[in-house]
């Protein structure tokens, strides 16, 4: 009579522990994946733009690294305590976007205020578009993450990094998945009966 054993050895039970716990870490990296894609496409797929605050002008209201979702609203729309994102006049010296409060509204001409500035913006300007985005809502300190992808190495980093390991998990797993095979075939071949001895099988 030949007995084989099927109760799972504790190597065995520890590779499917392991794997299970890789395929719940690789599930959970996929759907926070999914959903900061989501959080970073949705807003503009509902027709808002997003400004990473990088200045601590409107300290108070929207801290250094806060991402401000703006609305795309009528020009004419506009008045005194709306924020809004713009470009200074050249006379101003200042070439980037600024994200400041209108203070005042003198026809067409427009005068700004960051919260935290004890002074007015020493300029004025006008808004020669239809439209003009118009701040709405904000989420506090997301905006250093578009800060660190701005960076190409960093980029790269974040993308590839969690990328190479679910590619050396998956590779494990597909390994694990076939030497137990091979094993079991060399098992079969090792307490094979010899010719014309009844086969027998004994659960364990």
């Amino acid at each position: 009579m030949t007995i084989i054993s099927t109760t799972p050895t504790a190597s065995h039970k520890s590779r499917t522990r392991g794997s299970r716990l890789g395929s719940l870490l690789v599930n959970v990296a996929l759907g926070l994946a999914f959903l900061a894609a989501l959080a970073f496409l949705l807003p503009s797929l509902m027709g808002f733009q997003r400004y990473v605050i990088m200045g601590g002008s409107m300290e108070g209201t929207y801290d250094l690294g806060s991402v401000v979702f703006e609305e795309v609203v009528p020009t004419s729309e506009l008045q005194v305590g709306d924020v809004i994102t713009y470009v200074p006049p050249a006379e101003s010296g200042i070439t980037t976007l600024v994200t400041h409060r209108i203070v005042e509204i003198d026809g067409d001409s427009y005068r700004t205020q960051g919260d935290a500035n004890a002074d007015v913006d020493p300029w004025t300007f006008q808004l020669n578009t239809e439209t003009q985005p118009r701040a709405v809502a904000h989420v506090p300190y997301v905006g250093f993450a578009f800060m660190a992808l701005a960076d190409r190495g960093t980029r790269m980093a974040i993308i590839g990094i969690p990328a190479a390991l679910i590619a050396l998990w998956s590779l494990a797993e597909l390994a694990r998945a076939v030497r137990p095979s091979r094993r079991d075939d060399e098992q079969d071949e090792d307490v094979a009966p010899a010719p014309g001895t009844p086969r027998s099988l004994a659960l364990v």
